[in-house]
Parts: C-alpha cells; structure tokens; sequence
C-alpha cells in the first residue's frame, strides 16, 4: 500500500513500545516528534505493549519521565485484555497467576479471583519474578485440568543488553511439560482488536498497528481487518521479510520516518 496515503487514512495508531518508541530507558530517535505530528494532524495515538510484567500505571510514570506524558486511555497491555477476557468469559472462576506482583495487582483490583492452590484457570504472563515453584504450580495444575491461559506470546523481551526469555518461552516449556497448549491473549489476536474497537469510535480501517514484530504488532492488523505496519527499530530486520508469512502493508526505517511524512500533510 502506498506509504503516505496509509498515513493519511489512518485515525488511529496503536503504538508497540519495546522496540518501537524506547528501548530500555532510552526513546527512539524520532519516537517523540511523531507523537507531534500524529497530534498536529489531527490524529490519535494508543500505546499497547504485550509486556505484562507491569502495569499500565507504571508505563505512564515511565513515558512521563521520558517527556512524553499519557492519560490512562492511551496505554493499553496484554494483562487488561486478559483481565477483560477473564471478566467476560470465566466471571466465576478462580485463578493461579504466574505474573509479577504489579500484575497480580492490577488482576485483584479488577476483581479477579487469585488463588494459590488448585485454580480453575492458570495464567501465565511475562513474569520476571518466576521461579521454579511458580513453573511447577503451573504444570501441576494444568496437568489436573486447569483452563491454560497466557497473556501474550512473544519468545524473547528486547533490552539494552540483547533479548531474554518472555512469555512464550515459559509457555513452551509448560506445554513440554503437560502436552497442553495455552490460548493466547495480546498481540496478535482478535481480542486486542475487540478492546480498542471497545474503548474508541474508531473503525477496524481507520486503526493501523505500529510496531518491530511481523508476527505480533504487524499480524494484529493484517489478520484482524485493520492495518499492520513495521518499523525497522527492533527485532525484525529488513531482509526477513523476504521469506516472511506476515506481509506489512508498509514498511518505515522508524517512528521518526512516519513522522517526517505526516508534517507534510495540509
């Protein structure tokens, strides 16, 4: 799709962050002055990471400390569509969480049942506090006929220092372990569509998803009837995409590129 008229169309945009707009404590070159220009032309942001090991809370703090200050309706994680997901399906159900404490928060404000020992659901996110017991819990639990739940499915977290295990790789080694996949929440998956169709008068056309992961931010838009585009800042070099199975409907160096387009518009 031609680069400047997806700009153009475009109402919305659902902004990845690890990799995207910062890396570590450092934002992107051009990642701020596209916050501008989306603003300047009458557009709308959302930040949504899948990185549920905080809370939408403290990516604020960490966006305001950064110069770039949100209100709570422009940050969106893959634990407030699992918490949602849990308040629509499973309202009832019990849950044993294999999350951070910030996250184990945010799901017993919202109402959700946690619990420690023979749950209902097991739900596993990008937990950096993980151990060996929480793992064990998991499989146990699950292998006795618990709903298996993950927030997101992305293998590796960027950092400053290289990539270190996510998700999806306390996923896999669970499922080693019982034979029993989760279903995933997040990125890529419908139920991220569904919140922000939810939670915005915006049309699945008029959103487009920005982010460095074919498989997570870009599949979120070309499978689910919006727009998923790749900025060159991350995980995903240019070269991959000659084999890739997720084609984007545009391609830009950076947030900064996309920016300098939308200051030409009038």
């Amino acid at each position: 799709m031609d680069r400047e008229q997806l700009l153009r169309d475009t109402r919305l945009f659902v902004l990845d962050m690890d990799g995207t707009f910062y890396l570590g404590e450092t934002i992107l070159p051009g990642a701020a002055d596209f916050l501008k220009a989306t603003q300047k032309a009458e557009k709308h942001y959302l930040f949504f990471t899948n990185n549920s090991s905080r809370a939408p809370e403290d990516y604020r703090n960490k966006l305001a400390k950064m110069g770039c200050p949100i209100s709570r309706s422009q940050i969106m994680t893959s634990g407030d569509v699992t918490i949602g997901y849990l308040r629509s399906h499973y309202p009832e159900k019990t849950v044993y969480l294999v999350g951070t404490p910030p996250l184990e928060e945010s799901f017993r404000q919202a109402g959700i049942w946690l619990i420690q020992e023979q749950p209902d659901i097991v739900v596993v996110a990008f937990d950096t506090t993980l151990t060996y017991e929480k793992l064990s819990n998991a499989c146990t639990y699950i292998r006795n006929g618990a709903l298996f739940l993950a927030t997101h499915l992305d293998i590796n977290c960027p950092t400053e220092n290289g990539f270190i295990p996510d998700c999806g790789s306390f996923c896999a080694a669970i499922t080693l372990s019982t034979g029993k996949k989760p279903t995933y929440l997040g990125k890529p998956f419908a139920e991220t569509v569904e919140m922000i169709l939810d939670q915005t008068d915006c049309s699945r056309d008029q959103i487009t998803f920005v982010g460095d992961r074919l498989y997570t931010d870009v599949a979120t838009g070309v499978n689910n009837g919006a727009r998923g585009v790749l900025v060159l800042t991350g995980e995903t070099r240019k070269e991959q995409l000659e084999s890739a199975e997720i084609i984007p409907d545009a391609v830009y160096d950076s947030l900064g590129e996309m920016a300098q387009i939308l200051n030409t518009f009038k």
